[in-house]
């Protein structure tokens, strides 16, 4: 691998911000191919952070300040790719269901995907049922996430996976949030359930077939 992107990738691990941006100005002056950044670099990197807090060697604050290192980067990158006319292959929709506000384990899995090269739509927290179908129709999501972190909004996930398939979508659903289960998922007809946001992009990519 290119020296510069070994270390782009180490800056993105470790959560250096200013390094992350300075070594992603000196890949693209070093004219390094866009999509070789995005794929031995970032996706490779946020890959290495997923493995790490699977392992319990990190823990979510590293977490968020890779996934803040990965935007640096991106927020350089991103206007470029649209230039080039290279578009992410799948798009994921995600929010926090309505009623509730809680948004660090739906900004950790939204980074995560990105880092995974999935075009990420983010819908924010406290998204009616209505919104999830129209930005899943909108932008033709292969894969939805819904989140809820309190048991009173969980049946709002319920009534979201009813109006996604009452309208016809055609997007898995993946549910998480510290206290849905497999069992609920299996309950309400999720697609899937992460107890993560590592575990979420790696069950997402089998879900839609690009693991």
């Amino acid at each position: 691998m290119h020296p510069i992107l070994e270390q782009l990738a180490n800056s993105v691990i470790i959560g250096r911000s200013k390094n992350a941006k300075a070594f992603t100005q000196q890949a693209l002056d070093a004219g390094l191919p866009l999509q070789q950044i995005v794929d031995d670099a970032l996706v490779r990197a946020m890959g290495i952070v997923g493995e790490k807090f699977k392992r319990n060697e990190i823990f979510v604050p590293e977490m968020l300040v890779a996934a803040r290192a990965m935007k640096e980067s991106m927020i350089l990158l991103e206007p470029l790719l649209a230039k080039a006319g290279i578009v992410p292959k799948y798009t994921a929709v995600i929010g926090t269901v309505q009623g509730d506000l809680h948004d660090i384990g739906k900004n950790l899995v939204s980074m995560m995907f990105k880092g995974a090269g999935f075009k990420v739509v983010d819908l924010g927290t406290d998204v009616p049922a209505d919104r999830f179908v129209s930005a899943a129709k909108e932008n033709e999501a292969c894969l939805i996430g819904l989140s809820a972190l309190l048991t009173t909004t969980m049946p709002a996930m319920r009534e979201c996976i009813d109006a996604l398939k009452t309208a016809g979508c055609s997007g898995k659903v993946m549910i998480g949030g510290a206290p849905v289960t497999q069992a609920f998922a299996d309950e309400i007809g999720a697609s899937a359930y992460s107890p993560d946001a590592a575990t979420a992009v790696e069950i997402g990519k089998k879900l839609i077939g690009a693991a």
